[in-house]
C-alpha cells in the first residue's frame, strides 16, 4: 500500500488510522516556539460517518487507503439489501440498506450509478444529481391556489416532494437527488 506522510498530506485522500478508514476533511500544521510541529486532523469514518479529531507528530506516516468507484446498475431490492450489477464485469455486488442511506428514495430499477469499493467492500453509493420518476399520488389541481406554492406528491420510490399544482397523477417529473426538490416535468 502506499504510504503517504503529513507533509503531502490533502484534503480528500483516504488512510488507514488506528485500523480504520478515514477521510481526510481539514489538515492544519502547528509550530509553537520551543518543541516538534504537530498536525490537527479532522477524519471522518468511512464506514460509520464518525467524524474524529486527532493531533499527531509532523512527519508521521499513515497508510494511504486505495478506494475504487465502479459503474453499476440497480437491479432490485430485496429487503434490506440492494442488488447490482457491474457495468464492466457483469459481476453483481449486494450492498446493505445502511450503506445506501436515504439514497434509497431516489432508486429504482435500471437506474445507473457509481459505488465506492475498498477491496470487495461496498462503502458508498453516488446518485447522478438528477433522476426521472413517476408521481404515483398528489391531490387534484386547485384553481386559483398559487399562494402556498405548491402541494405534496409521492413519487414511485416512495420519496415524498413538494410540485407544481399542474402536476398530476401519472406525470413523469425530474427530481434533484441531493436537496429531494422538484426541477421540471418530463412527460
Amino acid at each position: 500500500m502506499p504510504v503517504v506522510d503529513t507533509g503531502s498530506m490533502k484534503k480528500g485522500i483516504t488512510i488507514i488510522f488506528d485500523g480504520e478508514l478515514y477521510k481526510v476533511l481539514e489538515h492544519e500544521h502547528n509550530k509553537q516556539g520551543r518543541g516538534s510541529a504537530n498536525v490537527r486532523l479532522t477524519l471522518r469514518n468511512v464506514r460509520t460517518g464518525a467524524i474524529i479529531t486527532k493531533t499527531v507528530m509532523a512527519g508521521e506516516r499513515f497508510e494511504q487507503a486505495i478506494l475504487e468507484t465502479k459503474k453499476v446498475q440497480f437491479l432490485y431490492r430485496d429487503g434490506d439489501d440492494f442488488h447490482f450489477m457491474d457495468q464492466e464485469t457483469f459481476e453483481q455486488p449486494v450492498v446493505h440498506a445502511d450503506i445506501i442511506g436515504d439514497a434509497a428514495k431516489y432508486m429504482k430499477e435500471g437506474l445507473e450509478m457509481e459505488l465506492l469499493f475498498y477491496g470487495d467492500e461496498p462503502l458508498d453509493v453516488a446518485l447522478p444529481t438528477a433522476v426521472e420518476l413517476t408521481v404515483t399520488d398528489t391531490e387534484p389541481n386547485y384553481r386559483g391556489d398559487t399562494a402556498s406554492g405548491g402541494k405534496p406528491a409521492t413519487l414511485e420510490t416512495g420519496a415524498v416532494t413538494t410540485v407544481p399544482f399542474f402536476i398530476n397523477r401519472g406525470d413523469v417529473i425530474r427530481v434533484d437527488t441531493r436537496t429531494g426538490e422538484y426541477i421540471e416535468r418530463v412527460s
